[in-house]
């Protein structure tokens, strides 16, 4: 079942319209992060031999690896729980739901990685996408399944007390008034 179709319309749409808005405005930041020219002295080669990279990283020291592998970890990770939330599926297999928001943020790091093959100063890295991806899948993993488990008990205990509080008006039950014949 889709969230869209259960009870409680207006919070559904409220927070499918927060996840467009949020994720609209981290794809913003995430193109000026990596689509603005920079001005280097030099370039390095574009890296097409996957985790060439992060074993470069790795020989630099603890710190600064970390640095680099947490930053392509982290740029694109609020994609994990962004697209989810814009999509507003509340009733979804946990898998289908990894694999297709997986699969949406390797895509859109990939589109990143080819449009900075235009951009002066900016190099492809496939250890970027790998990296990308991953922090999607982990953000993805750590706070979804959480989230919607959470949305689904708050949203059948509403779905219980919904027939009670029908029935009821605000003063208390309606009065009913008593049968009268039909007259001669």
């Amino acid at each position: 079942m889709d969230v869209r179709q259960g009870s409680g319309g207006q919070t559904v749409i409220r927070f499918r319209a927060a996840g467009v808005s949020l994720l609209f405005a981290h794809l913003l930041l995430v193109a000026w992060l990596t689509l603005r020219p920079l001005d280097v002295p030099w370039m390095t080669a574009a890296n097409f031999e996957p985790l060439a990279g992060i074993r470069a990283d790795l020989a630099l020291g603890a710190v600064e690896a970390a640095r680099r592998i947490g930053e392509g970890l982290l740029l694109l990770a609020p994609l994990g729980v962004l697209l989810p939330l814009a999509g507003g599926r509340l009733f979804v297999s946990p898998w289908v739901s990894l694999v297709r928001t997986v699969a949406a943020g390797a895509l859109i790091s990939l589109a990143i990685e080819l449009a900075q093959t235009a951009v002066p100063g900016q190099v492809v890295d496939i250890d970027s996408l790998l990296l990308n991806t991953a922090g999607v899948g982990l953000a993805h993993l750590l706070v979804v399944p959480v989230c919607r488990a959470r949305l689904r008990r708050r949203g059948q205990s509403g779905v219980r007390d919904a027939p009670r509080l029908r029935d009821e008006a605000p003063g208390g039950p309606t009065p009913t008034i008593p049968r009268v014949g039909i007259a001669p």
